[in-house]
């Protein structure tokens, strides 16, 4: 059975009129990875903050390893926090910085030595222990920030936007070093994102923010299958969300009509005359050459390519069909390239199981 080592029960924070987080509770396991992720403003790095003890909620308790922490400062959590911009000293070179912590709790000598060492091998920068911080990448820069945190062996990483400020290329380099990390240490991280590319490579679980609150919690593959809400479907990666009503429906399956035409769908629980969105992934459309036996049916429709777009490995068609909705499909690359140009005639199909109904 997991065992809890944050809790976080009824978290509010006001700022006068403005609530930042409204009533929110949550429980990180040990040793997971679990991720806060969601737009700009949507409470998830004050949420992290009140963890740290930089912010003190206008209501509701914080919990770790079983010690109520509302009163306790920060340097006395039992957590460590690597933010955006590392906050590195300068004017220290990279073994002093992983050892500035240590040193501040009077550690000998020989213990300091010996655990930076071990870190920096970590991380794989022992080779690069007496460089200045102006002489290392930024790449670097984040593993120096990652070994001065986990040097002092916290219960809880904190890392909030860590990656942010790295490019592309590197950022996935690092999403890699994180995990190795996690997998060697099993310090439990509280990771902070608006990327949701960072969170599904990344996460045991994922906690989507919205406006203050939890929109949904679950595995990377749960949220990006079975979203609950529109939001998450629209936030957790790409989706064509399309309005609907319920034509039929018994207590396995349900027709659904909608602006494309009907849609079958395998879902309990629907009433007819109910309004809805169903959401289909690019991936679960299938396109085919349009030909005359082609037509408008269930789960199917005809339509124009009108935009073609070349992700390595992928191909994204924009298709507009006859009453002037705009699919998006997607279908892995083949050694014949990209098969329908812009204006091509094509036909999309879906399988009943890959559409996901939601509520309004």
């Amino acid at each position: 059975m997991a065992q809890t080592i944050v809790e976080l029960l009824n978290i509010t924070k006001r700022w006068g009129p403005f609530v930042g987080l409204n009533n929110v509770s949550l429980s990180v396991q040990k040793g997971e990875i679990l991720t806060l992720l969601g737009p700009s403003g949507c409470g998830k790095s004050t949420l992290m903050r009140i963890v740290a003890g930089f912010e003190k909620p206008t209501g509701g308790s914080v919990v770790i390893s079983g010690t109520a922490m509302n009163n306790v400062p920060p340097e006395r959590r039992p957590v460590n926090m690597v933010f955006q911009r590392y906050a590195l000293f300068p004017h220290l070179d990279v073994f002093d910085n992983v050892a500035f912590g240590l040193r501040l709790r009077g550690m000998p000598k020989d213990k300091v030595n010996a655990d930076v060492t071990a870190m920096l091998k970590l991380v794989q920068l022992q080779d690069f222990a007496n460089r200045w911080i102006s002489e290392i990448s930024g790449g670097q820069a984040q593993r120096v920030a990652l070994a001065r945190a986990l040097v002092n062996r916290p219960s809880v990483l904190l890392l909030d936007e860590p990656l942010a400020a790295l490019d592309l290329k590197i950022r996935h380099h690092m999403l890699d070093e994180l995990k190795r990390i996690h997998a060697e240490t099993g310090t439990t991280f509280m990771y902070v994102t608006h990327d949701q590319d960072e969170a599904m490579i990344l996460s045991d679980r994922v906690v989507l923010m919205n406006k203050g609150g939890i929109e949904q919690i679950g595995t990377p593959d749960e949220m990006y299958g079975a979203p609950k809400t529109l939001f998450c479907a629209r936030f957790f990666g790409e989706t064509n969300l399309i309005e609907g009503k319920v034509q039929d429906a018994d207590g396995k399956s349900a027709r659904i009509d909608t602006a494309v035409g009907p849609s079958e769908v395998s879902r309990a629980g629907l009433s007819a005359g109910e309004s809805v969105h169903i959401s289909i992934r690019p991936e679960a459309i299938s396109i085919s050459e349009h030909s005359r036996s082609s037509s408008r049916g269930v789960n199917a429709v005809t339509g124009r390519v009108e935009d073609v777009t070349f992700i390595g490995s992928r191909v994204v068609y924009k298709v507009r069909e006859p009453q002037g909705t705009l699919i998006k499909c997607q279908e892995a690359r083949t050694s014949a390239g990209i098969r329908f140009a812009a204006g091509t005639a094509v036909s999309l199909s879906w399988d009943p199981a890959s559409v996901v109904v939601l509520g309004e």
